[in-house]
């Protein structure tokens, strides 16, 4: 029978480097310590704040038996100093000792439980993030007349779980796009983008018009009812024929249209909630045709990408920025995009960001 794999100590976080100088130097004291004790004759000792020492290997540690090889060492060296400093009352080398012990078992402890918690929680991620790999399946490069692109990026490496979606399927009425952002991060996020991928997938092939595939999901959302929870986003179809494409903005930030070298956005025309507050508005979505010639470009994305500061606090400019970039391939444009995003931001995003480019060859 094959044996279950030793289980896996989460790693640490990654320490700012001014923390660690306060670690050295917490070291360095307790070092400087012993030594003035061993030089400064029998009738005194600085033996109570080897105490520290344990605690100091716990900061980083997510094995027990860090803090407990500490614990062993500073009571060696309690040991070692209550021999040096016989002039000392023994009750007080004794309490020394406890003090070790007792701030050795507790922070021992206190690892046992952050490291039992670190390995529940990644267990937990690691669910989520299959999952929604599974719901985010990467399109093909190639679908119907376009070619297709998406990048998606996590605002951080820890919380890699959010409420971006897409979707690009081909269907009888051509090929149909959803790109959208969940109010909210974490499982109920994770949740709520099954929902509406999975209406929107079946809706696609199965609605003529793309006002009732838009309806479909903002009823899906509504069904739930999950409170203030909606979704941003926007629809698009692209017929097999003809030079024009069908869009659907439901709150969502408008995507860009570049044809030769002019970017332009796609704003709506008549503005529309985000999906699951319609009936809170009354009417219904309108869609509206947009030129989309052989070569045009289209970029999607969420307000990962459009609400990213600089460090002067501005946010950063979509339309502009694209139109600098020369790229016609989809995969190139986006790679560029987000070198761009993050020498705006300095390296880091404030939010999830997704991307998806469309270019049509036919």
């Amino acid at each position: 029978m094959a044996r279950d794999p030793a289980p896996q100590h989460p790693r640490p976080l990654p320490l700012p480097r001014w923390a660690w100088w306060f670690l050295a130097a917490s070291y360095a004291l307790i070092a400087a310590c012993v030594a003035v004790d061993v030089v400064s004759g029998p009738e005194t000792t600085l033996a109570p704040v080897l105490a520290a020492l344990p605690v100091l290997a716990g900061v980083r540690a997510r094995r027990a038996r860090v803090p407990l090889l500490a614990g062993v060492v500073a009571i060696g060296l309690v040991f070692f100093l209550a021999a040096a400093n016989s002039g000392v009352p023994s009750l007080v080398h004794v309490t020394s000792a406890v003090s070790v012990l007792a701030v050795t078992f507790t922070i021992t402890g206190a690892v046992v439980l952050v490291t039992a918690r670190e390995r529940e929680l990644a267990q937990v991620r690691g669910v989520a993030e299959a999952a929604q790999g599974a719901l985010l399946r990467p399109p093909p490069p190639r679908v119907g007349g376009l070619e297709v692109a998406v990048r998606y990026v996590a605002a951080e490496a820890e919380a890699r779980i959010g409420g971006d979606l897409y979707e690009v399927v081909e269907t009888d009425f051509g090929v149909r796009v959803l790109l959208g952002d969940v109010r909210g991060k974490g499982l109920e996020a994770v949740q709520t983008a099954a929902d509406v991928l999975g209406v929107f997938r079946d809706a696609a092939r199965s609605e003529p018009g793309l006002d009732a595939v838009a309806a479909r999901l903002d009823g899906a959302l509504v069904r739930r009812g999950a409170g203030e929870e909606f979704v941003t986003a926007v629809l698009l179809t692209v017929p097999p024929s003809g030079h024009t494409a069908v869009l659907a903005n439901c709150g969502h930030p408008p995507p860009l249209l570049r044809h030769d070298a002019t970017v332009t956005e796609v704003t709506p025309e008549v503005y529309a909630p985000p999906l699951g507050l319609l009936p809170l508005t009354g009417g219904h979505y309108r869609p509206q045709s947009v030129p989309y010639r052989p070569d045009d470009l289209l970029l999607l994305y969420t307000d990962g990408v459009s609400e990213a500061r600089d460090r002067h606090d501005r946010f950063y400019p979509p339309a502009e920025r694209v139109a600098d970039m020369a790229e016609k391939d989809p995969d190139a444009l986006l790679d560029r995009v987000l070198t761009d995003l993050h020498a705006w931001t300095g390296g880091g995003l404030g939010d999830d960001a997704a991307l998806l480019a469309l270019r049509r060859v036919r």
